[in-house]
């Protein structure tokens, strides 16, 4: 028996031909879909690229208990288990966070690994001196900017791109060793992931007017862009998911040329999805987990069952791959996954679970029953208590430091560490979703999910199915403070938050004012937050327009952008609704005569 998996990051279905796109060139993942079963009802579970990893091997959960970093030492981790067994396990890859402090435990997993260089900032060519950089719109412009820069003066061809690479890599592998039995190659390509570099043959493909600054790479904000930049961004991302189209194909290609159809398991799936506009917002992690980002692609051929161009409604997750492959190779599972393997709902369709998780640390936490989606916010704005365990204290690309170390407690173990006793340190989230609130969509009725409902009765079957879930998943018990729900005891009406939170989400899905609709003078909203903040007048009208703004210690550190890019990255700091107020404020300002020389 022999397996390939194919993990796409950041593969958003709603792009794919076979989830109803019309207009993206994509013909190998229409193709693709004619050699498998597709599922049409795939959740990611914890978010995003690392804890998604980490959920592949393990076949759990893991956003509930830590946010990003390694395997853990209790981890059950599915390609090692493999190995274990006399399957032959090997990665190729250009996922550069494994080569981070944060996913410094997962390549070693396998009997054998491929790196290839050069993706989103990876610290790769050294050069002392500033690349030169078009003009381009782009807020967050630190050292991952600067080096991608640098990296892409070495990805001249197609040839030299790392996803190329990667997938030469692939080819390879299946060329030398065709002829054996007994092995999985897990081949991943950090693409279609932000920025969307790619090559004129492919941007050739999506023909439009743009005349703008350079525009790959989105920030994690709100969109402030016009209708016309908002498309150029969405081709630009399209033109980096038909080159991922062209990889895949020649993969297939290679497995009809090896004719390994017969008894090789595909499995080709991803991570998560990313907002190229919708809901008002770019890119994921800062806001709700919407359906773009969360609802995923997935694609199984497995040569036992046979069936192939033909689409699958239960509802599965993230945390059935690995389940899944070890089942294809008669491995036993470990009682401490929770994944499900697919082989019967491959078959037949038959049920996975009633219900779903999914989030980020520190986060929403989400429920699905693949209809109704449940988006729990924490109760207060404190977002806390929230603490990490862990034995592998690593952020993305640090590791804790000294002061979060120092007051350190030894939490007891919980059911799947296998009797060890974890760090519990405070934690420290990339978002706070007091400021977004508790949301509740049928997808049903609003597939879009323009509409959150409040609706008493729905919400309190969800929260129970949440709450199960977290107790099966042993989530410790400041998860249940953090959001409001009981640790033990059913959960009743006075758990409820929908109703109580509304007006906030009302507030903060409103939409950015529309510039041309404002008021503008000496003083608007473009002027840079430091400018106003040097001018006493300004500081007096933004105090009566906006009360308590200018004591958030959160724009101190925005102070570089203007008020609507203020509102565009940190909405819990400012919304649509008080940018208009203080829009307003401003114009009576730059009203004001300047005194008499």
């Amino acid at each position: 028996m022999k397996a390939i998996l194919v993990l796409f990051d950041t593969l958003n279905r709603r792009y794919l031909p076979p989830y109803g796109n019309d207009w993206v060139h994509a013909p190998n993942f229409a193709r693709l879909a004619q050699r498998s079963v597709r599922f049409d009802n795939c959740y990611g579970g914890s978010m995003p690229c690392v804890p998604a990893r980490r959920e592949l091997h393990t076949g759990r959960y893991n956003f509930l208990h830590r946010g990003w970093g390694p395997l853990e030492p209790f981890d059950d981790s599915m390609p090692e288990l493999l190995r274990g067994k006399g399957i032959y396990t090997h990665l190729a890859t250009d996922h550069q966070h494994y080569w981070e402090d944060g996913g410094a435990t997962y390549h070693g997993r396998y009997n054998s690994w491929e790196f290839f260089r050069g993706q989103e900032g990876d610290a790769w060519k050294g050069h002392v001196g500033d690349p030169d950089i078009p003009d381009a719109v782009k807020l967050a412009r630190g050292e991952t900017w600067r080096q991608d820069w640098i990296n892409r003066g070495y990805l001249q061809t197609e040839e030299d791109h790392p996803q190329t690479r990667t997938f030469d890599a692939g080819v390879e592998f299946l060329r030398t060793n065709a002829g054996h039995d007994n092995w999985f190659l897990h081949l991943e390509t950090f693409d279609p992931h932000e920025p969307f570099f790619t090559y004129k043959q492919y941007k050739d493909l999506y023909p439009h007017d743009y005349a703008g600054p350079h525009h790959d790479w989105p920030d994690y904000k709100r969109v402030t862009e016009r209708p016309e930049v908002v498309d150029h961004v969405r081709y630009e991302y399209a033109s980096l998911l038909s080159m991922c189209d062209h990889s895949l194909g020649r993969l297939l290609d290679q497995m009809d040329a090896l004719e390994l159809w017969d008894d090789t398991m595909l499995i080709v799936c991803t991570d998560h999805g990313f907002l190229l506009g919708e809901h008002g917002w770019w890119a994921k992690n800062v806001q709700p987990w919407y359906d773009e980002n969360i609802h995923n692609p997935l694609f199984v051929w497995d040569p036992r069952v046979g069936h192939a161009g033909e689409s699958r409604r239960s509802l599965v997750q993230t945390i059935d791959l690995a389940p899944t492959l070890l089942d294809y190779f008669d491995v036993v599972r470990p009682p401490d996954m929770q994944g499900i393997p697919l082989r019967d709902t491959i078959a037949t369709d038959a049920p996975v679970r009633e219900a779903g998780l999914f989030g980020s640390f520190g986060g929403h936490v989400n429920v699905t029953d693949g209809r109704h989606v449940y988006m729990r916010a924490c109760v207060d704005e404190t977002n806390g208590p929230l603490y990490e365990h862990t034995l592998m204290p690593t952020h993305m690309r640090s590791r804790f430091s000294p002061e979060e170390l120092r007051d350190i407690e030894l939490a007891e173990p919980f059911d799947f560490t296998k009797g060890c006793r974890l760090m519990r340190v405070a934690g420290r989230p990339q978002v706070n979703t007091f400021a977004h609130g508790s949301m509740l969509f049928d997808l049903e009725t609003d597939p879009h999910q323009d509409h959150p409902l409040v609706d008493d009765a729905v919400e309190l079957r969800m929260a129970g199915l949440m709450v199960a879930l977290m107790r099966a998943n042993d989530a410790p018990a400041d998860q249940f403070e953090r959001l409001g729900l009981p640790v033990t005891g059913d959960v009743g009406p006075e758990h409820l938050l929908l109703r109580q939170q509304y007006e906030r989400v009302t507030q903060v899905r409103a939409p950015l004012p529309d510039l041309d609709d404002l008021p503008v003078g000496r003083y608007d909203l473009h002027t840079p937050v430091s400018d106003l903040l040097a001018d006493s007048d300004a500081v007096t009208a933004m105090r009566a327009a906006v009360p308590g703004l200018l004591d958030n210690p959160r724009l101190a550190t925005l102070a570089h952008l203007s008020l609507r890019e203020v509102a565009a990255m940190a909405p819990g700091v400012l919304d649509g609704v008080r940018l208009r107020t203080l829009a307003t404020g401003l114009a009576s300002v730059s009203a004001r005569a300047e005194p008499e020389r």
